[in-house]
């Protein structure tokens, strides 16, 4: 009875265990309590995106300020912090200043998540920390298209094997497009952190939009997409106007 019991309350403790996991190129395990939070804040009345984006750069914060492509007063604030207390402090504080304190705020293009690890990476900070800062920061890719997503519960119904199966053909899609230059991704998982109850929210970073375009249109075909989304969007579509420095 005793074993039993031991086994169970190491079940659970595996259960908790909140680092993300990786695996080198030998095969062994690696582990990092290390991530990457991103918000996005949409606004609306916005007529100086120059004045924004001063205030933004005298500011401090990582964040990269976008003009909406289908609002021409619209604005987005994408800031990042590996610390999310930063959100209800520093940048709180900032945008309840002017000039964005007088904008009209956009609560249903509101986006949080935090970069995760999906078992397979062989270099956990450049994977969860480095590479998703400097791809949102990188002037080379202006354009992004940002959105989040619900699973379906088909999906957690699918064994481990037909789950991979599915997130190969889907990620493939992605893969592809970023060997050739066009459009690279930024995944968060928002569980319990979406005001809508989603489950991700994606970026679609790139040098022309189009090709983001026909990204979303590809993955359409997709298993995952086709069979196993609940639900997806809404989206903001923007080009940078301003963002922080890379290093």
């Amino acid at each position: 009875m005793k074993a039993r019991i031991d086994d169970r309350a190491e079940a659970v403790a595996g259960d908790a265990d909140v680092t993300e996991h990786g695996r080198t190129a030998e095969g062994d395990a690696t582990s990092l309590d290390r991530r990457l939070f991103m918000q996005l804040h949409a606004f609306g009345g916005a007529s100086d995106s120059g004045a924004l984006a001063a205030a933004l750069a005298g500011a401090g914060i990582d964040a990269v300020l976008y003009e909406d492509v289908n609002d021409p007063n619209g604005v987005a604030v994408l800031t990042m912090t590996e610390d999310p207390g930063a959100f209800v402090t520093t940048v709180r504080s900032f945008l309840q200043s002017s000039p964005f304190a007088e904008l009209e705020r956009k609560p249903e293009l509101t986006m949080l998540g935090r970069t995760y690890a999906i078992g397979y990476e062989q270099d956990l900070e450049e994977a969860l920390v480095e590479r998703p800062r400097g791809r949102v920061l990188d002037p080379k890719l202006p354009w992004a298209i940002w959105y989040p997503l619900r699973r379906a519960g088909s999906f957690e119904q699918l064994s481990r094997k037909e789950q991979d199966t599915v997130l190969m053909e889907h990620g493939g899609v992605g893969m592809a497009f970023g060997r050739a230059g066009l459009g690279y991704d930024i995944r968060l998982a928002c569980h319990g952190l979406d005001q809508a109850d989603n489950d991700f929210v994606v970026g679609l970073l790139g040098p022309e939009l189009h090709p983001l375009s026909i990204i979303v249109q590809r993955m359409r075909k997709t298993r995952q997409t086709s069979l196993h989304l609940e639900r997806l969007g809404p989206f903001f579509v923007g080009r940078v106007a301003w963002q922080s420095p890379a290093d």
